[in-house]
């Protein structure tokens, strides 16, 4: 494959300009050589680590977790066991936030039943959303 832009490095990843320069900002990919023109060119391998980092988002892993994971996807330093504890904590993490919002939503729920959405001195929803958090 041929060196490619930024634009068409974004395209094929989906991940947008300014993250794809952020990310480089942070080090998540490499800087790309850069032609005369000042255009940022990028390989196969480069589109290959940025999949990799945006699947890592959309999974919910932080910066620092994914800093970890390419770490351990670089060749001779794999390690099964770390990725599988930091997937399993990362799973735990994803559970209470879903345990969490189902909470939340049942309480919006029970609010939005009891609000009839006419003319009252209270309203429910509000009511709920002004009480102090247990």
């Amino acid at each position: 494959m041929a060196a490619i832009t930024i634009g068409k490095l974004a395209s094929e990843t989906g991940v947008h300009l300014e993250t794809v320069r952020y990310y480089e900002r942070i080090g998540l990919i490499p800087a790309p050589r850069r032609a005369r023109n000042g255009y940022r060119h990028y390989r196969l391998e480069d589109v290959r680590r940025l999949s990799f980092v945006r699947r890592a988002r959309d999974l919910g892993f932080d910066i620092e977790e994914i800093r970890t994971l390419l770490a351990l996807a670089e060749p001779g330093q794999s390690s099964c066991d770390e990725v599988r504890k930091l997937a399993i904590a990362h799973l735990g993490d994803i559970q209470s936030k879903i345990s969490d919002l189902q909470r939340l939503a049942s309480l919006l729920t029970t609010s939005i039943e009891q609000c009839h959405g006419s003319e009252v001195p209270t309203c429910p929803v509000l009511d709920m959303l002004g009480a102090p958090v247990a």
